[in-house]
């Protein structure tokens, strides 16, 4: 069975006029527009998204600190749990709620990933406070192998509680075939978190066909499962996320590239499928239509596990 994921969050907050480019980034809509977080994640949903993600990946101190908010890290992203949850639970579908767990600093950054003495705690804070809300831990757009298992370690503690189920989603250099951003290999980031107990493993924020040489390869690595959801923009030398240095949009087939880049991954062995920045409900509502023929399995916690 193909689980499908929900699309890029951030990124559809900021068309929706909910967050913007600079500063605080998605954060600014639980702040200011809690209710169209909610609406956001009821869309994607609706689209038929199985998995969503809460909205907690700029509930860091390094982006809060722009606005003098690094101390309410745990508050929002607190926040951004209950908002997906409550969508979750209204919705009226089985959909499950992905805690998510971002890069610290600057996403693709491996050169900026915190030290291990900072992370640690960073993360079992932020992984703590999102128990409540959520069905499994998501640590995403991990650059390199270090920063996958701080995120990792701090999931797997506060998933112990109920058995929740953690995966890793690391992002890969452009280019097919080579590895993390940090330079790794998959199979160097696999082994450096063999000793965990990782549920499954996934790439995102990454062009679709290095996503597909990814997933081609992790297959002939682990039996757990895999999958993929990609981004729709190049990555400049110096990238940050509140704007600085803006992405580069890529030009895609639109939607039907989307689903095309789905089915390969499929092909390759993905039952994880979605979108990240850029991806909007409706591609996701595409995805689901060209699914909808899969069999149809309960989907709960324990399934992902």
């Amino acid at each position: 069975m193909v689980t499908v994921m929900d699309g890029g969050m951030g990124r559809e907050l900021i068309r929706r006029g909910a967050a913007k480019r600079g500063g605080l980034w998605s954060a600014r809509a639980l702040l200011e527009a809690p209710q169209a977080v909610v609406e956001t994640h009821l869309d994607f949903i609706a689209a038929g998204a199985g998995i969503i993600t809460t909205n907690s990946y700029s509930c860091v101190p390094s982006y809060l600190s722009k606005a003098g908010l690094e101390d309410r890290y745990v508050d929002l992203a607190s926040l951004a749990g209950r908002l997906a949850r409550r969508a979750a639970d209204t919705s009226g579908n089985n959909v499950l709620v992905a805690g998510g767990l971002p890069p610290l600093s600057e996403s693709y950054r491996a050169d900026l990933v915190p030290s291990d003495a900072e992370s640690g705690p960073l993360y079992a804070a932020l992984a703590q406070v999102l128990e409540p809300s959520v069905d499994l831990y998501l640590c995403e757009t991990m650059s390199s192998a270090r920063e996958s298992r701080n995120a990792a370690e701090a999931a797997l503690g506060a998933a112990a509680k109920r058995g929740l189920p953690v995966y890793v989603s690391w992002t890969l250099n452009e280019l097919p075939g080579e590895g993390l951003r940090s330079g790794e290999s998959i199979a160097e980031a696999v082994r450096a978190l063999s000793d965990l107990r990782i549920d499954g493993f996934l790439f995102n924020c990454t062009h679709p066909d290095a996503i597909e040489a990814g997933i081609a390869e992790i297959a002939e690595l682990t039996d757990k499962p895999i999958g993929g959801y990609p981004n729709r923009f190049n990555v400049p030398k110096g990238f940050t996320l509140d704007g600085e240095v803006a992405v580069e949009p890529r030009q895609d087939k639109g939607t039907q590239g989307f689903i095309e880049s789905a089915a390969r991954f499929i092909g390759r062995g993905a039952t994880l499928v979605g979108g990240c920045c850029g991806i909007r409900p409706e591609d996701i509502a595409a995805l689901a239509k060209f699914l909808r023929n899969a069999d149809a399995v309960p989907l709960t916690s324990a399934s992902l596990a």
